[in-house]
């Protein structure tokens, strides 16, 4: 039985609705000792080596003071919250010489060193992207076009007819399919050879996640399901999903060899057993160590090791 949490959605980091609703709270948290800005251009951010060696998001103090929307509809600031040391702001670069730095910084994409921070730090990214992302996206009304604004820290767009908008989260399961000791893995047609993981898609208008975890493996597989769980969630803010773990067995009576890969979606299909996924082979790559979906499947491949295994 899969116990804890995956990356990312460990809750450590105080979101503090409070101050963001409030500007004055909010310019008192940026004048605030201690009080940091984490720098993102694009995806990357920039990364030093903390005193015990491990990187170490590279947040600079913050200075003047508070500025919101940079006057063309953008957004200049937004508040994450709170950490153990203090007020924690983001901001998006155009250059990475866009302002002061931390001496031997080095930028880096999230995936080359989300695995590697500390949980809150991987926290201070996720909204960070997300938020930044998002703004990029919400310049303008979807119902009239007219430019909307930043507000609430950063956590809300409002229209010149007084519309609100809020961050927008994509819905999406991912899927550990289990039968007799084995897992079903596939991989993307866009992928690399020998690159797989759990089989994936996001949530239709007007569907239950239950009934996408059905469809989507259907669509990907050509298997049916019997018995499907849920198991835990994910924020994954690259540019904005929310994923949905699941754990499901094959329906009564199917194959498990009888598979039909999507030809669009999917290259190839493999079942694995856990001891191919406890050591795997050279020119077999699993998915990142941050992602839900190696949780999943290590978690399930100790599931095994401790004599707990299903299916």
């Amino acid at each position: 039985m899969i116990s804890g949490v995956p990356p990312i959605a460990g809750g450590r980091l105080d979101r503090d609705a409070a101050t963001r609703a409030d500007p004055e709270l909010l310019s008192a948290a940026w004048a605030e000792t201690g009080a940091r800005v984490l720098r993102m251009r694009g995806l990357e951010v920039p990364v030093t080596t903390g005193q015990d060696g491990s990187p170490r998001l590279a947040l600079v103090p913050t200075s003047g003071v508070f500025v919101l929307s940079d006057g063309d509809g953008g957004v200049r600031h937004v508040y994450l919250g709170r950490d153990e040391n203090g007020p924690v702001f983001a901001t998006a670069l155009t250059d990475r010489k866009d302002g002061a730095g931390v001496p031997g910084e080095h930028w880096m994409h999230p995936f080359e060193v989300g695995s590697e921070l500390e949980d809150t730090e991987r926290e201070l990214l996720a909204v960070a992207s997300a938020l930044l992302r998002w703004h990029e996206a919400a310049g303008f009304s979807p119902r009239d076009g007219r430019m909307t604004t930043p507000e609430l820290g950063g956590w809300a767009r409002r229209d010149e007819r007084g519309g609100e908008y809020f961050p927008r989260t994509d819905p999406a399961v991912i899927v550990l399919v289990e039968h007799e000791g084995r897992v079903l893995l596939g991989s993307n047609a866009l992928w690399e050879a020998g690159r797989f993981s759990l089989l994936a898609g996001f949530v239709e208008a007007g569907e239950s996640l239950e009934q996408t975890v059905l469809r989507e493996v259907y669509e990907e597989s050509g298997v049916r399901l019997g018995e499907v769980r849920y198991v835990a969630s994910q924020p994954w803010p690259f540019p904005r999903s929310l994923m949905l773990g699941f754990r499901a067995t094959l329906a009564e009576g199917v194959d498990p060899e009888q598979l039909r890969p999507d030809p669009e979606e999917i290259s190839e299909l493999r079942w694995f057993t856990r001891d191919e996924l406890r050591d795997p082979a050279p020119g077999l790559t699993l998915p990142m160590p941050v992602s839900i979906a190696r949780w999943m499947i290590d978690a399930w491949v100790e599931e095994g090791d401790l004599g707990g295994g299903r299916g």
